[in-house]
């Protein structure tokens, strides 16, 4: 089945793939439909290394969350005008770097997309973030793996 996924080339293919996998009842290749357009929107977006493009992918991967939700394209309207000003790096870590959890963080784990949140892409990379960042990412997910076991 992951060649079929690999097949894919552009999100709208991924998309249309993953709406007809959800309807007939094959949630598994539905969401790795959606991670393949996670993926080729990140790579449109031209990172310049791979931690900028795990972040991308994360907010795209979020988009996906937003955009099921509402059932229609949804954009993560505060989060782009935040890169654009502070760049990917420095956003992320103001985007996590708040006391209460992000929304995002939740629903990309109810969506079984937790790979890509903010928190999970600090908890690979450290070095790239602060240590007070690092520190709140750990928290938070150890405290969501804790609820969910």
């Amino acid at each position: 089945m992951t060649d079929l996924i690999e097949k894919l080339k552009t999100p709208e293919d991924c998309e249309t793939f993953a709406q007809n996998a959800s309807e007939r009842g094959r949630p598994d290749l539905a969401l790795a439909a959606r991670k393949r357009a996670v993926s080729l929107r990140a790579a449109q977006y031209g990172a310049q290394s791979d931690i900028e493009r795990e972040c991308i992918e994360a907010v795209y991967a979020y988009e996906e969350v937003l955009s099921q939700k509402n059932g229609k394209k949804t954009r993560a309207s505060r989060t782009w005008p935040m890169i654009k000003k502070h760049g990917i790096i420095t956003a992320v870590e103001r985007a996590v770097n708040r006391e209460v959890e992000t929304q995002g963080y939740t629903a990309l784990v109810e969506m079984g997309l937790e790979d890509y949140a903010f928190e999970a892409v600090i908890l690979r990379h450290p070095k790239a973030f602060s240590a007070e960042v690092v520190e709140r990412s750990r928290l938070r997910v150890a405290a969501h793996q804790s609820q969910n076991s």
